[in-house]
């Protein structure tokens, strides 16, 4: 762990400098994929699952005996904290609904906006060494809540072509019916382009490694929206000396294990804490079972020491972190201070775990500083907006000359015209 105390800000740029992603390398493996399943459709799926995954599929869709299979399989105890987070990621995103409101701008006048879903949406669930089936609950709910009237769902089979369990049935509780055995690229390529089984989608949602990042990134160009660019997962805690160092150890370890490229970081005003969160995390190290991910994920953390929490504070928002936790003793007076951050985590309690399982919040965040100009998927991540506006002849004589004006001095005498006729039309 990298130890850094009371830099300069003209050291900071470096502290928050994230590891290139170069994707380029890839874009050829990447587009030779997209293609074939373009052209071919399933049967360019089912190769590359062959080739990728190790499995012969018959069928790339999930039946309705097994998802039925999968939810006897779960324990009772997995099944009630499904339903348990689904419950609070339901009542966070209902929450968000949108009520436009129609505004007279001028005199017969009126403009408003209207929430529509987007009808036709892709989630792509990795099914790795850590099958994430709470992303599951954070893409569906919200889908399903907005009024998306069809969500497909695409995650990589075992080498059995079964699905994760656990995944299946959180599909089931969060109320998905179309499910696909695929994953990778050609998962992506299937939604972004449709094939004989697996439906064409509208935009994409979902995490995924190097190779499903740049696919979502190659048919972002031209095909289906996407939410979010993403790079690897990464957490700042801010501590001072009234923090609990073990927490605060848990917290960096916890998200260390999601891969050896996360990022963790450790910002405090206190070197008695820097030292004894140190100590802490090597220690809770070598209990972990993923102990060898955490561990090269730790070698480039970073532990900076900083004046006061003030500072912590402006070095965070610099830093831009997919989570942030503050675990000071003023973290209410830190939190209005807060200006780029994916999601937040408020007193010592509040760990990050809390935020990627059942808190309500969702956990599909911008990462790799894209926290300074993205949010995390919310409810508007599934509707458009879509404007409208009424016009009376009042509201003609309202703004008609302006439009004429600005029309001419843009030299785009079509749109004066438009204009122009209906004022002939109403005397004026």
């Amino acid at each position: 762990m990298k130890i850094i105390k009371y830099p300069s800000k003209n050291q900071w740029p470096d502290i928050v400098k994230r590891p290139h992603l170069d994707l380029s390398q890839l874009n050829a493996t990447v587009k030779n994929v997209l293609d074939d399943v373009k052209a071919h459709g399933d049967e360019a799926v089912r190769h590359y699952e062959q080739q990728f995954d190790h499995v012969s599929l018959d069928s790339l869709a999930v039946s309705e005996e097994e998802i039925e299979e999968a939810f006897r399989t779960i324990s009772t105890e997995l099944k009630a904290s499904l339903e348990l987070a689904h419950h609070n990621i339901a009542a966070f995103h209902e929450a968000q609904r949108f009520e436009g409101k129609k505004i007279e701008t001028a005199p017969g006048v009126d403009c408003w906006q209207k929430s529509v879903p987007i009808e036709k949406v892709g989630l792509y669930i990795p099914g790795g060494t850590a099958p994430l089936f709470s992303t599951v609950l954070m893409l569906a709910t919200p889908a399903k809540i907005a009024g998306c009237k069809e969500i497909v769902l695409c995650t990589p089979p075992n080498r059995e072509g079964k699905i994760n369990p656990a995944i299946l049935a959180a599909a089931r509780i969060a109320g998905v019916e179309h499910i696909y055995k695929a994953g990778g690229v050609q998962a992506i390529g299937a939604m972004a382009y449709g094939t004989e089984s697996i439906p064409k989608v509208y935009k994409i949602f979902g995490p995924g490694n190097q190779f499903v990042m740049t696919a979502k990134q190659q048919v972002s160009l031209h095909d289906v929206a996407i939410d979010m660019p993403a790079g690897p997962s990464e957490v700042c805690v801010i501590a001072d000396d009234s923090s609990n160092a073990t927490f605060v150890a848990a917290d960096l370890r916890s998200q260390a294990e999601h891969g050896i490229d996360s990022q963790v970081m450790l910002i405090t005003n206190s070197e008695e804490m820097l030292d004894k969160v140190k100590e802490e995390t090597d220690r809770q190290l070598q209990k972990l079972p993923r102990k060898e991910i955490a561990a090269k994920t730790l070698e480039n953390s970073q532990l900076v020491l900083v004046h006061d929490t003030d500072e912590a504070m402006e070095l965070s928002n610099c830093y831009a972190p997919e989570h942030l936790i503050i675990a000071t003793k003023d973290y209410e007076q830190l939190a209005t201070k807060v200006i780029n951050a994916g999601s937040v985590f408020l007193g010592k309690w509040a760990c990050e775990s809390a935020g990627d399982y059942a808190s309500g919040t969702n956990h599909t965040l911008p990462t790799h500083q894209y926290a300074l100009a993205y949010n995390g998927v919310n409810l508007d991540s599934y509707n458009r907006k879509i404007t409208f506006q009424h016009l009376t002849r009042e509201g003609i004589e309202s703004i008609g000359k302006a439009v004429v004006c600005m029309a001419e001095n843009e030299q785009l005498e079509a749109h004066a015209e438009a204009m122009r006729l209906r004022l002939k039309e109403i005397g004026k």
